[in-house]
């Protein structure tokens, strides 16, 4: 039959929902994301401070493996908010460097091959592109950062005295909402400065400058117009503060270098905002050519 004398219809069969298009870009931004061996090897690397922290528990609450293993040290090891301070910034430094080489395998290959126009071309928005990536890499950074900081609370209550958990529930949620702020502040950020640069190696150094090239800076301004707004720009100083205050530690700075939660809060959202105008301009369903 030709092809002029066919009848064409409007598709009337079942529509796979919205949020099921979102699932499916997550499911194959996963697998971009952990098909590379160095990924993998990221991820090993990133668990042995974990295990450290686990046997550095087991010992503090077992008396007579301490002695055997510290030679007769029966100095206790505390198991407070400075301990979980410890291995929540360990994880989430980790999750930095990860971020800095999965992030840009996720958009950067898009662009750099010039499938933005064919994948937008199908069922599926701009926002939901943009949501289906940030769940893959949220999802990949949960793994190394809340996760394991949980599960060593987990054990630590399991084999504490009775009454520790009681006395440190403000750990877990320190360590949880902690977490939460640093990854979804990381994964704006990777996606935003993978989206501007087509080149995979280029992206991860931008992500990693973007961190501590504005902490060198604030640390100058901070030296110089002896103030301590300069540590807004300082992210490991200000999200150390931070992360200290949600686990219920002491501050460690004093009362003129010491910022208040909620600027620290501020600077996160307005970053986090601003990554979302640049991801708004460079994720397009068409690509302006000039020649």
């Amino acid at each position: 039959m030709s092809v002029y004398k066919h009848d064409y219809r409007a598709y009337t069969g079942r529509v796979t929902p919205l949020w099921w298009r979102v699932l499916v870009l997550a499911r194959y931004g996963l697998s971009e994301i952990w098909s590379s061996k160095i990924t993998i090897g990221l991820f090993i690397l990133s668990m042995l401070p974990s295990i450290v922290f686990l046997i550095l528990i087991y010992l503090a609450n077992n008396p007579l493996a301490r002695a055997l293993i510290m030679r007769g040290n029966q100095q206790p090891l505390p198991m407070n908010a400075e301990f979980f301070l410890v291995v929540l910034e360990i994880q989430c430094w980790a999750a930095l460097v990860i971020n800095a080489w999965i992030a840009p395998r996720l958009i950067t290959f898009d662009l750099a091959d010039n499938a933005m126009p064919i994948l937008l071309s199908h069922p599926i928005s701009r926002f939901g592109y943009v949501l289906g990536k940030f769940a893959a890499l949220f999802g990949s950074l949960s793994l190394v950062t809340w996760v394991p900081c949980l599960l060593l609370f987990a054990y630590q209550a399991y084999v504490s005295p009775q009454g520790w958990l009681g006395t440190n529930a403000q750990i877990a949620s320190g360590l949880f909402i902690g977490s939460l702020l640093w990854i979804g502040w990381m994964t704006f950020l990777g996606l935003a400065l993978s989206s501007w640069v087509k080149w995979r190696v280029v992206a991860t150094g931008i992500i990693i400058a973007a961190v501590f090239v504005p902490a060198g800076v604030g640390g100058i301004v901070t030296g110089i117009l002896r103030t301590r707004w300069g540590f807004l720009l300082n992210v490991p100083v200000s999200m150390t503060q931070l992360w200290a205050r949600l686990l219920g530690k002491r501050e460690f700075m004093g009362p003129n270098l010491s910022l208040p939660s909620g600027a620290i809060v501020t600077m996160l959202v307005l970053v986090s905002l601003a990554c979302v105008a640049i991801l708004n301009a460079r994720i397009r369903a068409r690509e302006v050519v000039r020649g």
